[in-house]
């Protein structure tokens, strides 16, 4: 019986859920510097709608939703990492629909592309790779097939519970987005506060305690140890100590995570060298594969080589013209064309590999655009280019280079899916292209709505944007980087891997990953306290009830989803409202009053949380 796989209806619906998940995904990765997979539960509404409305329990047609919805996902991801930077540090004005596009598009077909001759190595013959998503998106994928469509009405449930709690925050004004206190204590500022996020709780228990605790810990480092360290000086003293300690983060210890995580981008290259070698003996068997009248099973047919290097070609000519209008200069157009190909090819082998090992949370991907910018940085200051150009050809590559790389750690968790569940690879191979192309066309609009509405690096703190424009700036500009504190980051870097080399020879369950360590030290620790929250919940219930075999079982995680997508889209329906000018803020309470109800609810979502995980 043949298999359907590509159908109207898997194709419709995979381009629907993949665009409001891309879009919620720019504002979660702009206001967080994370965004979650969305394989998970767009398995979960796919199957609804196929088991609920069409009455047949699909999984191969439901996988290829999933393939498309989470293509767009990780692609939000490596745009918003990155194109924001170009705003923020003034080399443009607003967001270019066509460059914004097109930097998307190439840079997701690069990962696409890339990843396909890779899969074989990887996703099959290397045993010690997991996949850890891909394997549990299988099994929400089989276990849904039987479902009786309670997850997806769990997932509405936690869709509403976010967007009322968004509504009443930004839209109403009955809500803080952050509780925040600081004292100056014998010069040294010591600070207090949580951001007021269900969406950021519902990030620490999907990823849980593990992942939350290393990005409370690098906060930690960061607010409660460096801050106090720094002490208060200077201009310092006539600030309050809640700007003073905002200052002291913003201008000398985040920076310290930037060291840490140019540590992990590096490490990473050379920890996955023995699969990347094993990829590329891989590339040139591929490229036989179906020579010579042998026959192919289905559950082993990719797109063909010869497809493929067409669409690589097309690609490249895409690439060059782009960078031709962001440049203007044709040898260095050239230059930059094979910077980012052969920077693509690199790092998209290694975010592969890195996924496969540790899972996408854990997958250092800032740490590798950080060492593509710093790379390209270097190419074009010794070709003697400075200024605003510079800023625009370095940030380009940047961007297609962290596109490539976490689309296809998306990829490879997808391809694992499809061989779990004997899927077509060609059939989610062509998901995967038309589930980046599709909503790659909604990311810039999104963006110039959120940017006016909230403004990026400011409302919408965009943390590792800001990071890069802070780069770049540096490199090519007027600006400057404490590169003490990038010193002390990567020394600390250093020593983190060699406890974490400890810990695995000592064969211990605890690891100290440096990547979700690196990035708390980086972002605010309001973001890390409702992860940590979130977290603990999971914690406390796994070992009370034991973990879910399957995920699709797990109440928590299809509630968390609906939470974050709830919260994003809300922020981007507001984001509408705000660029008519329309608001509906009321002044009927007080600081302290909002501050009560705002602890309150969150308080109230965390006991949904657990009550929803508990009784099921």
């Amino acid at each position: 019986m043949k298999i359907k796989e590509l159908t109207v209806t898997s194709i419709s619906l995979g381009i629907i859920i993949g665009i409001v998940m891309t879009a919620a995904n720019v504002y979660l990765g702009l206001y967080a510097g994370m965004t979650v997979s969305a394989s998970i539960p767009a398995a979960v509404i796919a199957m609804g709608v196929f088991r609920g409305v069409l009455k047949k329990g699909d999984v191969h047609q439901s996988n290829i939703v999933q393939t498309m919805a989470s293509a767009g996902e990780s692609l939000a991801a490596g745009v918003i990492f990155t194109l924001p930077a170009l705003v923020i540090v003034g080399a443009w004005t607003e967001f270019e629909f066509w460059p914004t596009t097109l930097i998307a598009i190439s840079g997701g077909l690069l990962g696409i592309i890339f990843m396909i001759p890779l899969r074989r190595a990887l996703i099959i013959d290397e045993e010690e790779l997991t996949y850890p998503e891909g394997v549990a998106c299988a099994a929400v994928l089989e276990e849904g097939a039987k479902g009786d469509g309670r997850g997806m009405k769990t997932i509405l449930q936690g869709l509403t519970i976010g967007a009322a709690f968004k509504f009443l925050g930004s839209g109403m004004g009955l809500l803080k987005g952050s509780v925040e206190r600081a004292y100056n204590f014998n010069d040294r500022a010591w600070f207090f506060g949580s951001d007021i996020s269900p969406a950021l709780m519902a990030v620490g228990y999907i990823v849980k305690l593990e992942v939350a605790f290393l990005v409370l810990i690098g906060g930690a480092i960061g607010w409660f140890v460096g801050i106090p360290m720094l002490g208060l000086s200077g201009d310092l003293l006539d600030m309050s100590a809640l700007d003073a300690s905002w200052e002291l983060w913003t201008s000398e210890i985040r920076y310290l995570g930037v060291g840490a995580m140019l540590v992990g981008g590096v490490w990473s290259i050379f920890s996955v060298r023995r699969g990347f070698t094993k990829g590329i003996g891989e590339l040139k068997n591929s490229l036989s594969r179906g020579k010579h009248g042998q026959t192919v099973a289905r559950v082993d047919q990719d797109i063909s080589a010869l497809n493929i290097l067409i669409l690589l070609l097309i690609n490249i000519v895409a690439i060059f013209f782009l960078y031709k209008y962001l440049i203007g200069n044709i040898g260095h157009t050239f230059l930059a064309t094979i910077a980012v190909v052969v920077a693509s090819f690199l790092f998209v082998a290694v975010s592969s590999y890195i996924v496969g090992l540790v899972g996408s949370s854990n997958n250092p991907v800032s740490g590798m655009t950080i060492a593509a910018l710093l790379g390209t940085a270097a190419l074009f200051l010794v070709l003697g280019y400075t200024g605003q150009s510079a800023i625009l050809a370095t940030l380009g590559v940047a961007a297609v280079v962290c596109c490539a790389a976490c689309t296809a750690g998306d990829c490879s968790q997808d391809l694992k899916t499809g061989h779990i569940i004997k899927a077509t690879p060609r059939s989610q191979q062509i998901a995967q292209i038309i589930g980046v192309v599709i909503p790659a066309l909604v990311i810039a609009p999104v963006l110039s709505l959120l940017h006016g509405a909230y403004g990026i690096g400011v409302g919408l703190k965009a943390p590792q944007a800001t990071l890069f424009a802070s780069i770049t700036n540096a490199i090519f500009g007027n600006g400057s980087l404490p590169y003490n504190m990038i010193g002390i980051g990567v020394i600390l870097g250093i020593v983190i891997l060699l406890i974490d080399a400890y810990l695995v020879k000592r064969k211990s369950k605890v690891r100290l990953y440096l990547m979700p360590l690196a990035v708390g030290i980086y972002l605010p620790i309001t973001l890390a306290i409702p992860m940590f929250i979130g977290g603990v919940i999971r914690f406390i219930l796994d070992r009370k009830q034991g973990e879910n075999a399957l995920e699709s079982s797990d109440q928590g995680i299809l509630l968390s989803s609906g939470l974050i997508a709830g919260e994003a889209i809300m922020g981007v329906l507001l984001a509408i409202l705000l660029s008519f000018k329309i608001t509906m803020k009321i002044n009927f309470f007080g600081d302290g009053m909002i501050d009560t109800f705002s602890i309150a609810g969150m308080i109230a979502v965390a006991a949904y949380l657990y009550w929803k995980r508990h009784k099921s």
